[in-house]
């Protein structure tokens, strides 16, 4: 990831539906998946039911799951029916374009699951969905939610 000129990734964030806001730094202490997906990307597709079996799992651990679409103006529209084809009940939302550029700047491939620790340091950043990838984020899941809370 590239240093972020004058700021941090605290102060970046995402919007939902109507407008509310949220910023990174409105999770610590907690552990955060940030998703960024679109609704035609069949990795992404694939990912999915894993990340909704995981926010069910810790949730009450203090684990967020946050689905950020990157696919574009027309795919905005598509996400209502998305969430309801899968019975998503995870955050989804659209990303500053500053946090985008800031987490994807040296690949923009989809889908990309990042796993931010307790204290909103990054425990794993996995491109793609194939066979390992569910291992791998529910391992940096199990270590993040051991981390202390600040």
């Amino acid at each position: 990831m590239p240093p972020l000129a004058g700021g941090s990734i605290n102060n970046l964030g995402w919007t939902f539906g109507g407008g509310k806001r949220n910023l990174f730094s409105d999770f610590k202490g907690k552990v955060l998946i940030l998703d960024f997906y679109a609704t035609w990307c069949e990795p992404c597709r694939r990912s999915v039911p894993h990340l909704i079996e995981l926010q069910k799992k810790y949730e009450s651990q203090g684990l967020h799951v946050v689905g950020l679409n990157v696919g574009g103006e027309d795919d905005e529209a598509k996400v209502p029916d998305f969430a309801n084809e899968f019975g998503i009940q995870y955050t989804l939302a659209k990303p500053d374009d500053e946090l985008v550029t800031f987490l994807m700047a040296n690949n923009d491939a989809i889908p990309q699951t990042f796993v931010f620790d307790r204290q909103g340091q990054l425990a794993e950043r996995l491109i793609g969905f194939g066979p390992r990838a569910g291992e791998r984020i529910d391992s940096a899941v199990e270590v993040a939610l051991k981390s202390p809370t600040p």
